[in-house]
């Protein structure tokens, strides 16, 4: 338990996409190059940008694994067991998996006062459409009107489900960002990677997306960058990392192990490298599920890059991360390590409930805080992601 009375704000809350999520209000004419729904071979897929998409074995989600059923496999896996072999606790979907009233009372058994919502498929298809940005418009803007309907931006103050904004042009960002305000939105959602748009890829901080930071500056709403599909390889190392057999008849961890940490880092990077938070010194980015571990290295890179390029930064840039950034660990990353090197005002407790890969339930996060004063316990589940979901307009 908590040393305090208060009721934590889990910052890492999913939901499962129902099938029509992509497509309930997407118009037919973009099925093709946007998102369908086919059955193929007994088995109903997602087609996306007119190719099958497997991201997922059953995009159902109906039987779904059990909520941290790969506990014990992130927690070194003390059992020897494979993967493959945590996964097969599943059971029927239940309601308040997709139903947010349901989840309400879900989230009161749990002992949580609120949380912040984000997609479990909807971080994985801009990807897969990245050489299309209309296609990627036309499907997030449809995601969104779904999420909204079913979820809301801001439902009774407790469940903050976070709309998803691909940069993937300018216009249509800003747009979606001002009807996301208009909808209530206090949390934004994109993915750590460097957004493909008409004229290629370019830095989420290139100043042609100056216009969207603008506005996220003026109002002073939270950018959530969540983990998913990046899009990223593994180098020339493997011609196919992710069907390489291992020792226990598995796949091989050398994708995780190349490109865990590459996502987020570059995407970090290329905020500070490109002077976004100098020319909007009120944007507050949150990182959420893409994990901790990477932190000693990044602050070291960027402190060497400050000294080393004489007068690049206008500061130190680890000071200019400090007050941009807060980071959501993984459960399973070292908690007080990442205090050290942010501060216990910049860490958000996420469960990533309910995912295979996070907790079996949420508040199992308090144990790694045990040792923390109340104070401390407090900031961490509780008051930082509240802060961060209050707008700060300038």
């Amino acid at each position: 338990m908590l040393q305090s009375d208060a009721r934590p704000f889990d910052a890492d809350n999913h939901y499962y996409e129902p099938l029509d999520a992509f497509t309930r209000h997407l118009d037919p004419v973009w099925h093709r190059r946007a998102v369908d729904v086919a059955e193929v071979r007994g088995r109903i897929r997602h087609v996306v940008g007119g190719r099958v998409n497997h991201a997922v074995t059953n995009p159902t989600f109906n039987p779904i694994v059990k909520p941290g059923c790969l506990y014990g496999y992130f927690r070194s896996n003390p059992e020897g067991r494979p993967r493959t072999d945590y996964l097969r606790d599943s059971e029927p979907i239940p309601a308040h998996y997709r139903d947010r009233d349901a989840r309400l009372k879900v989230m009161d058994e749990q002992g949580l006062s609120a949380v912040w919502m984000f997609p479990t498929l909807g971080v994985l298809y801009e990807h897969e459409l990245r050489h299309d940005p209309e296609a990627v418009a036309a499907t997030f803007r449809a995601f969104n009107r779904w999420l909204d309907e079913d979820w809301g931006l801001h439902y009774q103050d407790r469940i903050y489900a976070a709309p998803y904004i691909p940069l993937v042009d300018v216009d249509f960002a800003v747009s979606e960002l001002e009807w996301a305000l208009e909808s209530g939105a206090r949390v934004v959602c994109m993915r750590p990677a460097a957004p493909t748009t008409a004229v290629g890829p370019r830095s989420p901080a290139d100043p042609m997306f100056d216009p969207f930071w603008a506005r996220i500056n003026e109002t002073g709403i939270t950018v959530a960058v969540h983990g998913g599909e990046s899009g990223y390889g593994s180098n020339g190392y493997s011609a196919n990392a992710d069907a390489e057999p291992g020792a226990l008849g598995e796949v091989s961890p050398l994708r995780s192990i190349l490109m865990a940490d590459r996502p987020i880092m570059d995407f970090f990077a290329a905020l500070l490298c490109d002077h976004l938070f100098i020319r909007f010194p009120n944007v507050r980015v949150a990182s959420i599920e893409n994990g901790a571990e990477y932190l000693p290295s990044l602050l070291g890179k960027l402190h060497k890059a400050h000294k080393q390029h004489i007068g690049y930064f206008a500061e130190d840039p680890v000071d200019t991360f400090r007050a941009h950034v807060w980071i959501n660990p993984f459960w399973e990353d070292e908690v007080h390590a990442v205090i050290g090197h942010i501060g216990a005002d910049r860490v958000l407790f996420g469960s990533d409930w309910p995912h295979a890969e996070g907790l079996v339930n949420p508040l199992d996060y308090i144990a790694d805080l045990k040792d923390l004063d109340t104070e401390t316990q407090d900031r961490i589940m509780r008051d930082n992601a509240k802060r961060l979901t209050e707008l700060r307009p300038v």
